[in-house]
């Protein structure tokens, strides 16, 4: 059997690979994954979220931001690039970095065959860390299905909704998020 090596990099390093890639990647504590590439319904799907918090939220504290900003979780040394997030106020920077942010107020994932189990336990678990996070979605992308974890006193509480005609309440920034808008443009097999 032949072992394989694997490098580890410095922040340093990875910030400075990340500046000039073409692609993503997430910082794992030393380790550069990759990040895949989407799918048309994974781009619509967070694409009409974005834009449906973009309006919904007008005229609020709150500010959605899209997946090409990096946020920084300083206790497991991760840099993630979550589909969606939403900031009470203005986004805290990373050291002045313009690139990483470290507190958001809600995440939003939508969900990819290779990525379902990893968004819904480890970087879950990572998510916690962050004090200011008190919403998850997690978006199936073959289904009209979502899932929302709550922050509360004693934990975290699991509520999910199903079907186009229903709506997602997210008690963080006041809103009401259609399902129908999530899935708009999106055909189911």
């Amino acid at each position: 059997m032949i072992s394989t090596i694997k490098r580890r990099y410095t922040l340093d390093e990875y910030r400075a690979i990340e500046e000039k890639a073409e692609g993503r990647s997430e910082y794992r504590d030393g380790e550069i994954v990759p990040v895949l590439g989407r799918t048309l319904k994974h781009s619509r799907i967070s694409g009409n979220i974005l834009v449906y918090f973009t309006y919904a939220l007008r005229d609020t504290q709150f500010e959605p931001i899209n997946s090409d900003l990096r946020l920084w979780i300083p206790e497991y040394r991760r840099g993630v690039y979550p589909d969606v997030m939403v900031f009470d106020g203005e986004p805290q920077l990373n050291n002045e970095r313009l690139d990483e942010v470290l507190n958001p107020l809600v995440i939003v994932e939508v969900l990819s065959p290779s990525t379902a189990d990893y968004d819904r336990q480890n970087k879950f678990r990572i998510y916690r860390s962050i004090p200011s996070f008190s919403e998850y979605l997690l978006v199936e992308q073959d289904e009209p299905f979502v899932e929302r974890y709550s922050k509360q006193t004693q934990g975290w509480l699991l509520s999910d909704c199903s079907g186009l005609e229903r709506s997602i309440s997210l008690e963080s920034v006041g809103i009401e998020l259609p399902m129908a808008e999530i899935y708009r443009g999106v055909a189911f097999e």
